[in-house]
């Protein structure tokens, strides 16, 4: 028997189907399995390019960034070993650290896997 997803509104292991559908008994929430598929695929980050970003990739920034103060990300900078976020934080879906300004978020839509 094939393992049945999660609720995606309670988290519950309880799932169970009836008929095309997948239920939760916990929280009553009801999908079936072209939802579950569109949410799995919108979880998914992604670069400027649209390709799959993991933990531990290497990117480029591809455009200027700039930050408080007088301080600036130059386009091409290149960022190392980033971490992928579960919950962004406004906004930004990526933790990583840069030589010369430390451990920053950024937005996966403004650099490119390289």
């Amino acid at each position: 028997m094939s393992q049945l997803p999660h609720c995606p509104k309670c988290d519950s292991d309880l799932t169970y189907t009836d008929g095309n559908l997948m239920i939760c008994p916990m929280c009553g929430h009801e999908w079936t399995e072209e939802e579950h598929a569109a949410a799995l695929e919108a979880e998914i980050i992604r670069d400027a390019n649209g390709t799959a970003l993991a933990d531990g990739d290497n990117v480029s920034v591809i455009r200027e960034i700039k930050l408080k103060g007088s301080n600036r990300i130059k386009q091409g900078t290149r960022v190392t070993n980033i971490r992928l976020l579960d919950h962004p934080v406004d906004g930004h879906d990526i933790e990583c650290t840069i030589d010369g300004f430390g451990r920053m978020y950024l937005k996966s839509e403004l650099v490119k896997k390289i």
